[in-house]
């Protein structure tokens, strides 16, 4: 199970609510790329796929595919602002090691 925290579902809903047409929920997956093998992604959508885990957070669907589910389960999303600057962070135990940059992860 992927976990959102406060913070996350609340940014998300404020990022959600300032698009035209609103879309119906986030997708957050697991893509392969970057240089430690796998990277995080987060997109809004309007349908979900016929085989999405979709979690309800105050209101907000998110939508999770099945291949993505395996490296997320676990997993827990939060916002973050410090004096370096703000974003999601993923925290998530399967992960194994990250790159330099902190954008990619192995498992």
């Amino acid at each position: 199970m992927v976990q959102l925290t406060e913070n996350a579902v609340s940014k998300v809903k404020e990022i959600l609510s300032s698009q035209e047409p609103q879309p119906k929920g986030l997708r957050i997956s697991v893509v392969g790329g970057g240089c430690s093998g796998f990277s995080y992604s987060m997109a809004f959508e309007n349908t979900p796929n016929m085989l999405d885990k979709t979690y309800s957070y105050d209101g907000l669907k998110i939508f999770v595919d099945q291949a993505s589910l395996l490296y997320l389960d676990g997993a827990q999303v939060d916002y973050v602002e410090t004096m370096e600057g703000s974003g999601f962070k993923f925290e998530n135990p399967q992960v194994k090691s990250t790159c330099g940059c902190g954008s990619s992860f192995s498992v």
